[in-house]
């Protein structure tokens, strides 16, 4: 063990240039080649084997969708809801998007315009989800 221990203090004792030298003869003389320490850690991004692959960054949802799940028992106050969170929507168009529920009612809007929206529609009686 003493012997290990001279031979790593020897070691720690050469220049880069050095240690350079000392691995190509002990390739030659060895008949290997040192592997580049990039191929034990692997490319960066791609998972060695064994490793498990980097969960995708989820990027911030900046729109979203306001869907009328169900009606509930105030159709005609959900009608109205939905005709002043839809700009230029008329009574017939409002009473036939709230009639065919589920349904998106505003798409691309921001997150604080559907949960407005979404709590005029709710407080109503109806369901509404965003997504």
């Amino acid at each position: 063990m003493a012997d290990l221990d001279a031979i790593v203090e020897q070691l720690s004792q050469l220049t880069v240039l050095e240690v350079s030298e000392l691995t190509k003869k002990l390739e030659a003389r060895w008949g290997v080649t040192a592997a580049a320490p990039v191929a034990v850690a692997g490319v960066a991004g791609v998972p060695v084997a064994g490793e498990a692959a980097p969960a995708p960054k989820e990027e911030a949802k900046t729109t979203f969708d306001v869907i009328l799940k169900e009606v509930g028992p105030n159709k005609i106050a959900v009608i109205k809801e939905v005709r002043a969170a839809v700009s230029g929507l008329g009574l017939a168009e409002a009473k036939a998007l709230v009639e065919s529920a589920p349904k998106p009612i505003k798409q691309g809007v921001t997150k604080e315009e559907a949960e407005a929206i979404r709590k005029k529609i709710e407080a109503v009686g109806a369901k509404v989800e965003i997504q």
